[in-house]
C-alpha cells in the first residue's frame, strides 16, 4: 500500500469481498504493467526512426550518384571538369609513389563522382538528405513551420484575395501543384520545359487545367490501347481473369 491507488484498490476490497475476480484483475494488472515511463519509449522510436530514415536516405543519394557516373552524358562532362581542374594528372605519379592501374582507376572513379555531386542537383527522391528532413526534427520544428504556414497564408489572403494582386510565377507554379495533388519534392524533379508548359498553358486558371487534365487522360489511354504489354494484359483478363476458381466433377 506505497500509494493512494493501491490503497483505494484495498479499501474497495475490504468493502466489497464477493468481488473476487475483480480484485484479481486490478492486482495483476498493477504488477505487470509496464514500468517504463511511455514517453522515453516515444522518444527511442521517434530516434531509431529518424537514424533508418537518414541512412537509408543516404543510399537512395549514393545509388543516384552511382548511376550517373554511368550516364555517358554526365560522365564526359565530369571527366572534362576533372581534366581542366587538373584532377585526372594527380592520379598519375611515378617512381616510389607509382601505383596500380586499379588503384587509379578507383581515385579517377571517386573525382568523377565528387564532381556528380557538386555540379547536378538531383532533386525528388534521390536528392541529398538533410538533417532537418527527419522525423525527429520535423517533429521539434512543427511548431515553427505551423506558424509560418499560418503567416503565408494570412498573406496569401491578403495580397490575392483582398487586394486582388495578380499571381507572380511561384504563386502559379504553386497553385499548379495543388491541382495536381503533388508533393514539392515531386514537382521540384520535373524538368524545366514542364514547368514552362505549365506556365505558357495557363494551367493555374482552373478551367485550363481541367482541360489538360482531360487531354492527358485521353493521351495515356492511347499509349495503352497501343502497348503490346497492355493488350496482352487486357486478353489475359478476358480469358482467363485475376484467381478464377473451377470446379470440375470426376
Amino acid at each position: 500500500l506505497q500509494d493512494e491507488e493501491t490503497r483505494k484498490d484495498y479499501d474497495y476490497m475490504l468493502d466489497h469481498p464477493e468481488e473476487y475476480y475483480r480484485h484479481y484483475y486490478h492486482y495483476y494488472s498493477r504488477r505487470l504493467a509496464p514500468k517504463v515511463d511511455v514517453r522515453i519509449v516515444i522518444l527511442v522510436t521517434v530516434c531509431a526512426i529518424s537514424v533508418f530514415q537518414f541512412f537509408s536516405w543516404w543510399s537512395s543519394y549514393n545509388e543516384a550518384i552511382n548511376y550517373l557516373a554511368t550516364v555517358p552524358k554526365y560522365r564526359i562532362q565530369a571527366t572534362e571538369i576533372a581534366r581542366q581542374q587538373g584532377l585526372l594528372n594527380k592520379t598519375k605519379e611515378k617512381g616510389k609513389n607509382r601505383r596500380s592501374k586499379e588503384e587509379i582507376r578507383e581515385e579517377e572513379e571517386e573525382i568523377i563522382k565528387d564532381i556528380i555531386k557538386n555540379k547536378i542537383d538531383i532533386k525528388g527522391g534521390y536528392q541529398k538528405p538533410k538533417i532537418y528532413d527527419i522525423l525527429l526534427f520535423q517533429i521539434l520544428l512543427a511548431p515553427v513551420y505551423l506558424c509560418k504556414y499560418i503567416v503565408w497564408y494570412c498573406w496569401w489572403i491578403y495580397c490575392f484575395t483582398i487586394k486582388g494582386q495578380e499571381y507572380g510565377v511561384e504563386e502559379k507554379l504553386y497553385i499548379i501543384r495543388r491541382y495536381m495533388k503533388m508533393s514539392q519534392s515531386q514537382f521540384d524533379s520535373l524538368e524545366d520545359h514542364q514547368k514552362e508548359t505549365f506556365l505558357e498553358r495557363q494551367l493555374w486558371i482552373r478551367e485550363n487545367y481541367e482541360v489538360y487534365k482531360r487531354e492527358q487522360e485521353e493521351e495515356l489511354k492511347k499509349k495503352m490501347a497501343m502497348d503490346p504489354r497492355w493488350k496482352r494484359y487486357r486478353r489475359w483478363m478476358k480469358n482467363e481473369g485475376p484467381g478464377r476458381l473451377t470446379f470440375i466433377d470426376d
